[in-house]
């Protein structure tokens, strides 16, 4: 939080566009913020060695090129100390297949997400996970039928409403 707190609105601005288009151009980006283009150029290169920026990334349509499933999985520990939490999570970052991993409060401990060929494709994973023992005690999985809505951008301006007076 003390990282935004130094943020100006022209660097929420340049993140939020740069959010939207991470290839607009300097120029064009300049003009959507309100700078011109060197000193707009220097507040990107300036948020980027700070950590603001931290890549750019293409989206890619999925569907354009292969099936596939998105599973959702729920997973509870046998143990619940910190080396039981290490293995799993260093264990379970090898697998390519897994898009998201969330420790949370609630039933279980994990949330996982995972993008696979098929279901079949799916329980292969989760077999290999089971066989490897990482300490997985139960799982239960929740196969996505469609998904309406997927953000990528994160709502930077009402995440920070209220830890600043600038005007957006």
């Amino acid at each position: 939080m003390n990282g935004l707190m130094k943020l100006d609105r022209i660097d929420i601005n340049i993140l939020v566009q740069l959010q939207k288009d991470g290839r607009i151009s300097n120029v064009n980006l300049a003009d959507a913020v309100g700078l011109s283009p060197s000193p707009c150029l220097q507040r990107v290169k300036r948020l980027e060695t700070a950590g603001f920026i931290t890549g750019y990334e293409a989206h890619i349509n999925l569907t354009k090129i292969t099936d596939s499933v998105t599973v959702f999985t729920e997973v509870t520990l046998a143990g619940h100390r910190r080396e039981d939490f290490m293995r799993f999570e260093g264990t379970i970052r090898e697998v390519d297949e897994l898009m998201e991993c969330h420790l949370i409060t609630g039933g279980y401990d994990y949330l996982l997400r995972f993008i696979t060929r098929s279901i079949e494709h799916y329980q292969e994973v989760i077999e290999g996970l089971l066989d490897a023992k990482v300490g997985i005690d139960k799982y239960f999985s929740y196969i996505v039928i469609k998904s309406p809505i997927v953000k990528s951008s994160v709502p930077l301006r009402s995440l920070i409403a209220r830890h600043t007076q600038v005007e957006y």
